[in-house]
């Protein structure tokens, strides 16, 4: 076998810039029992919890995944995310650590909903369906089917075992959890359901829908008169006519509409633990808040606005209608509260009620900030606002990063600033107020960075004092690419206004400030551009770069062509053409050997740069390829596009090493390290990626046989449907995945070979023989698989394996088995399952008598084992606390909250640290 060559692996190092994504939704969490500062929001594939009142990050649950964060709900200790890919995780709040990994949704998650008592979750998707999860056994229980369109949300009853769920067929579904039956629809809608709420102790089930208008439902018991009324109904009912409310638990009764004042459709509407107070909000910049006051209340002010409505009165008709309303309304229940208006688009809003009547309001914008609002429910006029987290992220798509030469910063620019970063630490230490930035680059000496702006200006910025020393005219256009020079001495730029200009730097005399009188300050030099030479060309200069021996320089252009020009001359040298779309990427490797160029026509050129002769032309991306660099000192590099992916590339070989955690959205440019061990990236997604070289060696082979392995996970060869053979479709609340398909294989095998055997030793047995020796599969393997899949895996079974696989449970039974409760368990799914077919094959049924007397006797003891166990933990934790007169545990609590306090105090003292570079 021949050498194959290795490289070293990059890996994820950590993210910065995001401070909550607008796929997300944000939510309050109680964290170290308190309550009103703590929200937890979605940064991309990572849950972030925020303390908003010290504006830094307490905790962060990252998940091995590349898959969006799309909902999160949140109860007193746990914490339930909701995924892309159809997956629900739940953490410990108060560990952090992961606890349950849901997988039992096809498409993103689009609602979750704990129930009253924090046992079970509720999860809602895109693929219409709704599945009940217990989080104390770990599995789903029901797979609610029934909508048509998107579930947008799900609320428990907190009197009743029932689920309320809203979805875009326009309904709204009433499920009894006790018979998996959805016994009332409401369809009072004519457009989508975006949100409901469920108010004042299941009293009030409130919608909005894509109009100005929340329509409101009083929930009623079914009364004795309502039930004679029933069955009155059901001896005259007529052939094909409508009897989903007949018989009902519930009725509802359309109370009435409260009208906002903003425009357009609901977003969400959330409503506080209490369900007293009610939050809406839509596209614009407004939430709108709603008390239901209690009945006393609602009393108290139907008797003043009668009164008040007497007196107004003038005939005798008023008089009539007034004495005709007898009961409070809606407009007597319902009390407008201040309306909190942003700077930016909500996109999603949650509340709490403190102490004193206070409500607090966290809003997440468009922009990724997150806002803390106060109010008091006496003052129905005024909010105000207490917090505001801003300063941990640029508040727009960031294009462009660059790398200082120490290795140890790096700066990004987005739509209105430039910050720069500290690699270590991933956190902002200077922020400037900029124009749309385009490009960038750290001068020499890494005390000033070169931005770029789309209106064609250049400027210089000072880290040190977050400002700008100078804007200089660049270009009329767009200022697409800035690039130093080899030598250092200057730099150079090149617009949307068709010209290349080369810059000198020096070294000028500050300019006189009048608070200054001794002109301490003009003493001082700071950094200034001399412009020595402009370069004409024909079209827009995308991008531009110099080549390491300061010889040649590489200029693209929007015609789809790169021209080399001499770089002391600025005389032509070559042409590149080959590309279809206008050149938007490129760079030279170190030795000046190599020339890679990107476009938008999806491919990747590699160049020599002797002759111009094109080396190979590589599809490397989906779409646009947005960013091409050099590993410093090889003629490895990396790519990135529209499609999200960022790529390793060897330029002599032409292979591509490895595909890296690309962005949710288009990935806009890279920047590597002058050591070429840290790879930094930017996308739509508003997250900076740092990637970090590692000691593991990387082989192609093996990628790629990695690669072939997802595809093949990819798709399933039985299909998604999970189905009986000669059976219907079973609406299980798990998801058949490969490992159930691979699991069913191996029971499949097992079971083949176990008959085998049992027919070889019999035979021998007949024969005077010894028995055969056991097969190798059944040596070799444990035939065990996840127990959340377990039903998906005997799905696949047919019923002949059936029929085997229960006569394999009566040994099994018949002594104590560690899995007691796996092998009880698959008994009962296969009796349900294959109820129909094992009650008519009467051969099977000696086993199925044997069987249900050994699982009760085997349940029994397993009770008696755990209840003495229980009770003997019991006994010795009085007798301990007895005997040393101490609370058990508790010394080893207060340690570990002391760990934890110091912990904190020493991540604080370091980021004070480094901020105060």
């Amino acid at each position: 076998m021949g050498l194959t060559k290795q490289y070293l692996r990059f890996v994820p190092s950590g993210v910065c810039n995001i401070i909550a994504s607008s796929t997300c939704n944000i939510c309050f969490v109680v964290v170290n029992g308190q309550e009103g500062r703590f929200v937890a929001v979605g940064a991309a594939e990572d849950v972030v919890i925020w303390d908003l009142r010290l504006s830094e990050k307490t905790q962060q649950y990252t998940r091995d995944s590349k898959f969006l964060a799309t909902y999160i709900a949140s109860s007193e200790h746990y914490l339930a995310v909701g995924y892309s890919d159809g997956t629900v995780n739940t953490f410990d709040l108060r560990s952090g650590n992961l606890l349950q990994v849901f997988p039992g949704h096809r498409s993103p998650i689009s609602s979750l909903a704990f129930d009253p008592r924090n046992l079970r979750l509720a999860s809602g998707a895109k693929d219409t369906e709704i599945v009940v999860w217990d989080l104390v056994a770990e599995s789903g229980i029901q797979r609610l089917s029934g909508h048509k369109g998107v579930v947008t949300q799900l609320k428990f009853m907190d009197s009743r075992n029932i689920l309320v769920s809203a979805s875009k067929d326009t309904f709204i579904k009433f499920w009894d959890l006790d018979t998996n039956f959805c016994f009332k629809t409401l369809a009072g809608h004519v457009t989508e359901v975006w949100s409901l709420n469920i108010l004042l102790n299941d009293s009030y089930v409130i919608a909005g829908s894509s109009d100005s208008e929340l329509r409101v439902w009083k929930i009623l018991e079914t009364t004795d008169s309502d039930i004679s009324k029933i069955e009155e109904r059901l001896n005259n009912l007529l052939v094909g006519e409508d009897t989903s409310d007949v018989a009902c638990p519930i009725r509802c009764e359309k109370a009435g509409s409260i009208l906002c004042k903003r425009r357009g459709r609901v977003v969400s509407m959330v409503s506080d633990p209490t369900r007293s107070v009610l939050a809406c909000h839509g596209d614009d910049k407004i939430v709108e808040l709603f008390q239901f006051v209690s009945d006393e209340v609602t009393d108290s002010r139907f008797q003043k606005r009668l009164k008040k409505q007497r007196k107004k009165s003038i005939n005798t008709e008023e008089m009539s209608e007034l004495d005709n309303e007898t009961s409070p309304g809606l407009r007597d229940r319902v009390v407008r509260l201040a309306i909190i208006k942003t700077d930016h688009k909500i996109k999603s809003v949650d509340l709490i009620m403190g102490r004193g009547e206070e409500i607090r309001v966290a809003v997440l914008l468009n922009n990724n900030s997150v806002e803390l609002h106060s109010l008091t429910v006496s003052n129905t006029k005024e909010s105000q606002l207490i917090r505001k987290l801003t300063a941990q992220g640029h508040h727009s798509e960031v294009r462009a990063v660059a790398f200082s030469s120490d290795n140890l910063a790096f700066v990004s620019g987005a739509g209105s600033d430039v910050k720069v970063w500290n690699r270590a630490s991933l956190t902002s230490l200077r922020t400037v107020p900029t124009g749309y930035v385009l490009s960038l680059c750290f001068a020499p000496g890494d005390r000033h960075v070169l931005a770029g702006l789309k209106d064609g200006k250049l400027l210089i910025i000072d880290i040190a004092s977050a400002d700008v020393l100078e804007e200089i005219e660049a270009h009329t256009s767009d200022l697409n690419c800035v690039t130093l020079l080899p030598d250092l001495t200057g730099c150079i730029t090149g617009g949307g206004d068709k010209t290349v200009k080369v810059w000198q730097f020096e070294l000028i005399p500050a300019q006189a400030d009048d608070s200054d009188p001794e002109n301490v300050r003009s003493k001082a030099k700071v950094l200034s551009l001399l412009h020595l030479r402009t370069l004409k060309l024909e079209e827009t200069v995308l991008s531009l770069r110099a080549s390491p021996d300061s010889k040649l320089l590489a200029v693209g252009l929007l015609d789809s062509t790169v021209k080399i020009f001499f770089l002391d001359t600025f005389k032509f040298f070559l042409k590149l053409y080959g590309h279809k779309l206008p050149i938007s990427c490129l760079d030279i490797c170190d030795d000046s050997t190599l020339i890679v160029t990107g476009s938008g026509d999806r491919n990747i050129k590699i160049w020599g740069l002797d002759f111009g002769d094109c080396h190979k032309s590589i599809f490397a991306h989906e779409d646009t390829v947005t960013s091409v660099v050099f590993v410093p000192n090889t003629h490895q590099f990396f790519t990135s596009g529209k499609d999200g992916f960022i790529k390793q590339w060897d330029a002599d070989n032409f292979e591509r090493i490895i595909t890296l955690q690309g962005h949710h959205g288009e990935a806009w440019n890279l920047a590597i390290s002058p050591n070429g061990q840290y790879l930094v990236s930017c996308g739509q997604d508003r997250v900076i990626r740092l990637h970090e070289i590692t000691e593991e060696p990387l082989v192609l082979e093996d990628e790629r046989e990695t690669e072939r392995e997802q595809e093949e996970e990819a798709t399933l060869a039985s299909g998604q449907d999970t189905v009986v053979a000669g059976g219907a479709a079973l609406n299980l609340p798990s998801k058949k995945t490969v490992a159930a398909e691979k699991a069913a294989e191996l029971i499949l095998e097992c079971l083949t070979e176990s008959e085998k055997y049992r027919l070889a030793a019999e035979e021998n047995r007949l024969e005077g023989k010894k028995p055969p020796p056991l097969p190798a599969i059944m040596r070799a393997y444990q035939v065990t698989c996840l127990e959340d899949e377990l039903e998906e895996c005997l799905i696949l079974l047919p019923f002949s394996s059936v029929c085997q696989l229960l006569e394999l449970l009566v040994p099994l039974l018949k002594t104590p088995h560690h899995r007691t409760e796996l092998v009880v368990r698959t008994l009962i799914f296969l009796i349900k399952v294959h109820h129909g077919p094992i009650t008519s094959a009467y051969t099977i049924l000696p086993t199925l008598r044997k069987l249900t007397q050994l699982a009760r006797e085997r349940i029994k003891e397993l009770k008696d084992l755990n209840g003495t166990n229980l009770y003997g933990l019991l006994f010795l934790q009085r007798k301990i606390e007895r005997d040393e007169g101490i609370d058990i545990f508790t010394e080893a609590v207060k340690d570990r909250r002391e760990k934890d306090r110091r912990k904190r105090k020493r991540e604080k003292v370091a980021k004070a640290a480094i901020i105060a570079l």
